[in-house]
């Protein structure tokens, strides 16, 4: 019996442990049973190790069991914080309290070595000042028209023919591939005025550079996806895997930049006020170091988004032929008022505007499948959402665009459906819905200054290649993978094959 009695009383600090611990356990659950399971000491992390390769799905399936779509995320550390679908929310955190809710140190420190510290990546008065000079040259009527124009060259006399003689031969491309190259042409003359050459040419002026640019972007999004945030840095010191990967990728985009910057400043150029280096080059007070970051945080958000939306867009199209037939309609109709002939890629800005179904099925596209799925900001003191949710001070905060497209409380039932004509009034307008609904080109002090060339873009190429071109999607029917990386790029590319369209058929 006193044998008993001591195993007992040895056995009690075991006990009460495994007492506390599952007290904790069950009152941290106890108003998050639809949210995160919250483990003691641990978090969230068992089940972010079980769902990292699936990220977006399963967050948004957390999302949607929660009342007002918003959970708290807790992993080991202090690494807390929440996760919204909700509408109201996102109108809060970029607007309403948008001072309290910077980018912060952890997710500036995560992508500084890439982006330095250039309008993405910053806060404070340094984004002030590049807003301010980035504002207002995104608004002049020249570097509209410099887009306009390159886009139309670069589709006519790179991307077409490409489709041609992919067409005579039954080709099968990855047209994922070819947007990127494509776009990525496109923002390097936006951003240097230098042609890489890589959707035509042999592609020697920036091959390199485009897939060193590709791989730093991958990897540094992946710092994201660390179970312990403290191993990046770890590898980053000792020179390790991934890290070692991406310090060579980022020397071969910087050095590329540098030069051509070094080189601008020296010599200045014929075509002033044209590309965005020579606009910000106007300002004596830019080093090359910024002048370098401003303009690769612009390669990255040109490249990545466009290509990104155009080819679920494309995917989409062969799930949904009655769209695409729409649109033929609306561009047949459009090219009757203006006396244009078919497979005319030189359209006006008023010609753009008047593509609204075209827009519309662009735009459906985006809801379901942001550019930019999630993007997170940092509590500076403690603060508590519109529906109720509490956020410490240095907690980070998720606004998930992805889930938001997909959230019956927003969209409706058929918010997981294809439907372009949600975005239509009756008498065929396109209708404008609130950014804090649809943040996928963000919204508040924030919203993304290349919207509108952003459209365009889409557009001509949408527009040039249906009416020119039938995409032929092969395995159509499988939903394509999407890569974990800064935007949402499909895993595997789009595989598809290219006919010439019948005049008849338009």
């Amino acid at each position: 019996m006193e044998s008993l009695s001591l195993q007992f009383i040895l056995l009690l600090p075991f006990l009460s442990v495994c007492l506390y611990f599952y007290l904790l356990y069950t009152s941290q659950n106890k108003f998050n049973k639809k949210g995160f399971k919250i483990y003691p000491i641990v978090g969230a992390l068992p089940e972010f190790l079980r769902n990292r390769h699936r990220f977006l799905d399963w967050t948004t399936e957390i999302l949607g069991q929660c009342p007002a779509n918003t959970a708290v995320f807790r992993r080991p550390g202090k690494v807390h914080g929440v996760i919204t679908a909700n509408p109201l929310n996102v109108e809060y955190i970029l607007k309403t309290n948008f001072d309290n809710y910077p980018k912060g140190y952890r997710f500036i420190s995560l992508l500084e070595d890439f982006l330095g510290r250039g309008i993405f990546n910053s806060d404070g008065e340094l984004w002030r000042v590049q807003r301010k000079t980035a504002s207002y040259e995104f608004n002049t009527k020249s570097l509209r028209n410099f887009v306009m124009d390159n886009v139309r060259i670069e589709i006519s006399s790179r991307l077409f023919p490409i489709f041609s003689r992919a067409s005579k031969t039954n080709q099968v491309l990855d047209f994922q591939e070819l947007l990127e190259r494509f776009a990525f042409d496109n923002i390097c003359k936006l951003a240097f005025n230098v042609d890489p050459g890589c959707l035509g040419g042999d592609g020697t002026a920036g091959g390199e550079f485009m897939r060193a640019f590709e791989e730093a972007a991958t990897l540094s999004s992946g710092r994201f996806m660390y179970a312990v945030p403290l191993l990046w840095k770890f590898s980053k010191f000792f020179n390790l895997g991934t890290e070692k990967a991406l310090k060579k990728s980022i020397k071969i985009v910087h050095e590329f930049a540098d030069e051509i910057i070094k080189s601008r400043m020296e010599h200045g150029t014929d075509k002033k006020d044209e590309d965005l280096l020579s606009r910000f080059i106007g300002n004596e007070d830019n080093s090359a170091e910024f002048l370098r970051d401003i303009i690769i945080s612009f390669i990255l958000a040109g490249r990545d988004t466009t290509s990104s939306a155009l080819s679920w867009f494309f995917w989409q199209l062969s799930l949904n032929p009655h769209v695409e037939r729409n649109i033929l309609n609306e561009l047949g109709a459009l090219r009757a008022r203006k006396g244009k002939n078919r497979g005319d890629t030189n359209y006006s800005l008023e010609e753009f505007r008047d593509m609204r179904y075209l827009h519309a099925a662009i735009s459906e596209t985006l809801r379901l499948y942001p550019p930019v799925p999630v993007d997170t900001k940092a509590c500076k003191s403690d603060d508590c959402l519109p529906d109720g949710t509490f956020v410490g001070k240095g907690w980070f905060v998720t606004y998930h665009t992805y889930a938001m497209g997909r959230m019956e409380s927003i969209w409706g039932k058929d918010c997981r459906e294809f439907v372009p004509e949600r975005w239509l009034q009756e008498d065929g307008i396109f209708r404008q819905e609130s950014p804090f609904k649809f943040p996928v080109f963000h919204a508040g002090p924030r919203m993304c200054l290349g919207k509108d060339m952003a459209y365009i873009q889409m557009k001509a190429i949408a527009a040039s290649v249906i009416e020119r071109f039938e995409i032929d999607v092969q395995n159509k029917e499988k939903c394509p993978e999407h890569l974990l990386s800064l935007t949402l790029r499909m895993k595997g590319g789009l595989q598809v094959k290219v006919k010439e369209r019948d005049a008849d058929s338009v």
